[in-house]
């Protein structure tokens, strides 16, 4: 370099600006014209540079506050982007939606952002400009579902090429987040992609593509809650609805890719949820249930006379492995000031983790009665050996004390649960403590998969997937056949009594019937027939969806119960025998 240096000192480009050829006057003034002409492309060129996008526009994860200074709302204009190209000018998106519930209100958000755009939705795949996928990664069967769907679409995509309005086709969700380079690369299947938390960035992604490109945004942020967008409710009349009250996960269980796919816990503000679920109310919406990743571990910390210095309680005997988090309203704060608004609302929450299970917040729901008496409490395993190797923070004498608890602050709970079979490390004996743990704690409703490893989870890098596939299987099956036996007795103990069934509409086997689900979450089908207004009078008016009614239970199944509809009746005040 020392040869080089030289060249780079002021004082060897100081000759050449002496060297004045010789001219003409005329071309003299035209080399000095064209000069002129130079320079003042320059220091425009300067300074559309200087007004254009810096550094921090190419960023994301900047705090709120950053972003938001000098601008009171949150703003999603791009300033290298004019704001009229980012307008879908009534072009046509369907959306298609996958796995959990947080992914229904996913797509009510990207659609609320895109709607304030001037786009349109369609329910009709074949008129649709822009298509979709609201995706899963919980397990590969998910994933593999995508796949094959990408490859339909794209199929469709092809034949309207030779048309004047080309398709394009999106990947949202975790599956975006997880997979961005595959998906980005494998065959060209997609245009755009949206990870869970850059749905704001989807009017801008979409604009890219128009000029035949890919564009993605699949960064994780640690504050992005969406709280200041109103999701856009699509559900069929609506007398239900989902409300995302937090993102994220922290208690990374090995075998969980969504710390990965969804990243950090952080809590909405519960000014905004409690605007959501007011402005539901008034739609006339009857049930609304909230939702999180780990919802009972809510924590808002959003505003300064909420910092305080006490920990947060979890159940007896269960741990964490991050350190207790401080100050904040909590979850209990949030769920007594939301079943306040509306007494004839009820309020359901998932997905919960039995950590976070404090007294105060089962009394809570036990002296509510538009808070549903049911609880979904994963166990994922009945034997120590697996819930250690899962990191799940609790032994099963723990979770059965806390069952214990449950049941005796909430006698007439209905209790719903998780279970993986064939975890790395699983041995017979440890399946049929699984098994046990199902008869002892008797489950209305359960979610139960084989166990599907995922890259960048601590199983995928500490643990080995030993357990056969045929294996998994036949776990999997007697572990169905004995919760269908437990939800049997759990069900049939009800035949006979008297239950509040909020109506959803009509019975998907019957146009005679209607269907509706109990405060415990049990569907139950019904005649569809007039009954009394209420109980005891003559007056009678048709049972309608929304409405609720009494329901005598006369018959039950595993995964149902059947019965005949007594009168109509109002949440308040009504009591179930």
């Amino acid at each position: 370099m020392r040869s080089l240096k030289p060249l780079f000192v002021s004082q060897h480009w100081a000759p050449l600006s002496c060297l004045q050829p010789r001219f003409c006057s005329k071309l003299a003034e035209a080399a000095v014209t064209s000069r002129q002409k130079r320079t003042t492309v320059s220091e425009s060129f300067k300074s559309q540079v200087a007004s254009g996008p810096s550094f921090q526009d190419f960023v994301k994860g900047l705090s709120e506050s950053r972003r938001a200074a000098g601008d009171e709302g949150h703003s999603d204009k791009h300033a290298y982007l004019p704001e009229h190209l980012e307008m879908g000018n009534s072009r046509r998106v369907y959306f298609e939606t996958y796995g959990c519930q947080m992914n229904v209100n996913d797509t009510e958000i990207a659609w609320s952002i895109l709607k304030k755009k001037g786009y349109q939705r369609t329910v009709n795949l074949n008129e649709a400009d822009v298509v979709l996928l609201v995706t899963c990664s919980i397990r590969e069967k998910a994933e593999q579902t995508i796949w094959n769907r990408l490859q339909q679409l794209t199929a469709m995509k092809k034949k309207r090429l030779k048309t004047c309005s080309p398709m394009k086709i999106g990947v949202l969700g975790c599956m975006a987040e997880r997979l961005k380079t595959e998906l980005l690369e494998r065959e060209k299947l997609v245009d755009v992609l949206a990870g869970p938390d850059a749905y704001r960035d989807l009017p801008r992604l979409l604009t890219t593509t128009d000029g035949g490109q890919q564009a993605s945004n699949v960064l994780l942020s640690l504050e992005e809650t969406y709280a200041d967008i109103m999701p856009v409710h699509h559900a069929p009349q609506c007398h239900s609805a989902f409300v995302s009250i937090m993102r994220g996960c922290d208690n990374m269980c090995s075998y969980c890719i969504v710390p990965f796919t969804r990243g950090r816990e952080r809590s909405r503000p519960v000014s905004s949820i409690l605007e959501e679920v007011r402005l539901l109310s008034d739609q006339g919406v009857k049930e609304v249930t909230l939702l999180g990743q780990n919802v009972n571990s809510f924590r808002d910390s959003s505003e300064e006379q909420f910092s305080g210095s006490d920990l947060t309680k979890l159940s007896r005997g269960f741990k964490t492995i991050y350190q207790a988090k401080r100050g904040g309203l909590r979850f209990s704060d949030l769920l007594d000031q939301v079943s306040r608004i509306d007494p004839d609302m009820r309020i359901r929450f998932t997905s919960p983790h039995p950590k976070d299970f404090p007294d105060e917040v089962l009394h809570l729901i036990a002296e509510r009665a538009n808070i549903c008496k049911q609880i979904h409490l994963p166990a994922q395993s009945g034997s120590n050996q697996v819930l250690k190797a899962m990191r799940r923070g609790y032994t099963r004498e723990a979770y059965l004390e806390l069952v214990k608890n449950i049941k005796q602050i909430i006698p007439d709970v209905s209790l719903s649960s998780d279970f993986i079979s064939g975890f790395c490390g699983e041995t017979e004996d440890d399946h049929q403590q699984t098994l046990s743990l199902i008869r002892q704690v008797g489950y209305n409703v359960g979610f139960l998969f084989a166990y599907s490893m995922r890259k960048k989870t601590h199983a995928f890098h500490r643990l080995q997937d030993d357990v056969a596939a045929e294996v998994k299987q036949r776990r999997l099956e007697e572990c169905i056949s004995v919760f269908r036996e437990e939800a049997l007795r759990v069900n049939a103990a009800l035949v006979g009594s008297t239950q509040l069934v909020l109506v959803e509409g009509a019975s998907k086997r019957s146009a005679e019937d209607l269907c509706g689900r109990i405060d415990g979450n049990t569907k139950v089908i019904f005649p569809k027939e007039d009954v009394s207004v209420q109980l005891a009078e003559s007056s009678t008016a048709p049972i309608s969806a929304g409405g609720y009614v009494l329901v005598k239970i006369l018959s039950a199944s595993s995964q149902s119960l059947r019965g005949r509809a007594i009168s109509h009746s109002p949440l308040r005040g009504t009591l179930t025998h």
